[in-house]
């Protein structure tokens, strides 16, 4: 049985949440206020949490922050921001903070489970399918069993997500990987309009990995289709 710890300090939503949830068959646990969800989070018994931006005494984003610099298994926690209806900073920053999903309020229960669905499919298939070979192309090397990317042997900090998207668009080097399927494949879910979220996640993986080490471009977006893995030119035949 999965585990949602649920990051709200709006009771009575908490415990409307809770009430729908627990017919997916989940252990739910709420929490009303920034320091204690840290806490619940940090002891690592939850599979995924669903965070609110707006919290007293820590805000969301800054949980998200400490939970992200924790580091381990409980540093990739998956985390689902809660945020208001149009405010984009909050999305935005969440997302680039290593969110791995966002919804805004108010929202439908249902879309809530779904998305929640997606997410836990998605860490329990990196659980359980078997590890392929270390993936290396120029100056990046990406060891897929121990979920670590290095660049130039140094390790680099990435999100969940990030890394499964770096996979997929660094095993399909050369080829065009469409949105479509990032959303389906790393996301379990189809893409939306309006929704930035796979942008951010490519935006914070360029800022992290920089061009290729002969200063051509990295990943490339391919306008109207997805993105592209490039190979650096000196190895292109």
């Amino acid at each position: 049985m999965d585990r949602i710890l649920i990051i709200d300090d709006d009771e009575e939503l908490c415990e409307l949440l809770e009430e729908y949830l627990r017919t997916e068959n989940v252990r739910i646990l709420s929490v009303h206020d920034g320091e204690d969800g840290l806490k619940e989070v940090l002891s690592g018994c939850h599979d995924l949490a669903v965070l609110d931006v707006m919290l007293p005494r820590l805000t969301g984003l800054e949980v998200l922050r400490r939970i992200r610099n924790a580091g381990g298994a409980v540093g990739q926690t998956p985390v689902l921001m809660l945020t208001a209806r149009g405010d984009d900073v909050d999305r935005i920053v969440g997302l680039e903070l290593g969110a791995d999903d966002y919804l805004s309020k108010p929202f439908n229960a249902r879309e809530l489970a779904a998305r929640i669905g997606a997410i836990l499919r998605r860490a329990r298939s990196r659980n359980s399918e078997p590890p392929p070979a270390r993936i290396n192309i120029d100056d990046v090397d990406i060891d897929v069993p121990s979920r670590e990317v290095r660049l130039r042997d140094c390790l680099i900090e990435v999100t969940a997500a990030e890394f499964d998207i770096l996979a997929l668009l660094m095993g399909s080097a050369g080829r065009v990987v469409e949105r479509d399927q990032i959303a389906r494949d790393v996301f379990h879910r189809r893409t939306v309009p309006f929704d930035r979220s796979i942008d951010m996640h490519i935006s914070h993986l360029r800022r992290k990995l920089g061009p290729h080490s002969d200063g051509s471009d990295r990943i490339k977006t391919i306008r109207g289709a997805g993105y592209l893995y490039t190979r650096p030119h000196a190895t292109e035949r």
